[in-house]
């Protein structure tokens, strides 16, 4: 269970200003996507800057924090620095995760152990502080893997995750796309490779779930937020216009439980 956000070199022909003409043909459109985000969702912010908000608000005093399914980041490839900055407040920090190779791609997380989230190698009470980022969702046994994290948290210790709501409508597109496909259309729309696109339950991914599983678990609730996120279809103009107009709908109350993101902070009952 991991994050894995790697791009792959793809060797072109070269253009004047020495970039790969693939490179070149997404910046333009990234590029367009903002002014069309900038003029239909102005506003609109990512749930991957939400999550760091709350890392950044969270993340304070005595921290032994423990990443689970770290992958190749704790935070998006595109705010390292800023990663850095969070990581260095840590007295202990440790990432989990099941695949070996992704623990060797790490670049900001030091003491990296291969274990899965149903049978941490830690004592009890080891950790005050358990994130997750897009994790959640590949859990088969939440209710019992919930225990196990909160077997290794400290009384009044928090776990903070980020996943996507099972009622987003990101989620309900790719429950009907075919495996077959998926791990290509995901890498020509976000450039991850396949090796980085695992199964998905979807077991804790609403506000309903997370709250019954999370109490059955030893935690309590501090929140349960709904967020954004921007477009998945950038590369593709019209269907991102499209989509745009449905996140503008988002953007607003009644549009909050249908928000495509969930970012949950509880805390192990003293």
């Amino acid at each position: 269970m991991r994050r894995g956000r790697s791009r792959s070199v793809v060797r072109q022909p070269r253009n004047p200003r020495n970039l790969p003409v693939t490179r070149m043909s997404r910046k333009a459109l990234y590029k367009l996507y903002w002014k069309l985000q900038a003029a239909i969702a102005p506003g609109l912010k990512d749930s991957q800057q939400d999550y760091e908000d709350v890392l950044d608000r969270c993340a304070a005093g005595e921290l032994r924090w423990l990443d689970v399914g770290c992958g190749h980041h704790l935070l998006p490839a595109w705010r390292f620095e800023e990663e850095k900055q969070l990581v260095s407040r840590a007295n202990l920090l440790v990432g989990v995760d099941a695949d070996a190779l992704s623990l060797t791609k790490h670049r900001t997380i030091a003491r990296r152990v291969q274990a899965n989230i149903g049978r941490l190698p830690f004592a009890d009470g080891a950790f005050n502080l358990v994130t997750a980022n897009m994790v959640f969702e590949h859990l088969d046994d939440p209710t019992a893997q919930l225990g196990e994290i909160a077997r290794v948290l400290a009384p009044g210790g928090r776990l903070i995750f980020h996943t996507p709501n099972k009622y987003g409508y990101a989620t309900l597109m790719a429950k009907l796309i075919p495996e077959a496909f998926k791990g290509r259309l995901v890498y020509l729309l976000h450039r991850r490779k396949e090796e980085d696109v695992f199964p998905a339950f979807y077991r804790i991914n609403s506000a309903a779930d997370i709250s019954s599983i999370a109490r059955r678990s030893g935690f309590g609730i501090e929140e349960i937020r709904q967020s954004n996120s921007v477009a998945q279809f950038i590369i593709i103009p019209p269907l991102a216009v499209l989509e745009l107009l449905w996140l503008r709908f988002l953007m607003t109350g009644a549009g909050r439980a249908l928000r495509p993101n969930l970012i949950a902070i509880l805390h192990k009952h003293a």
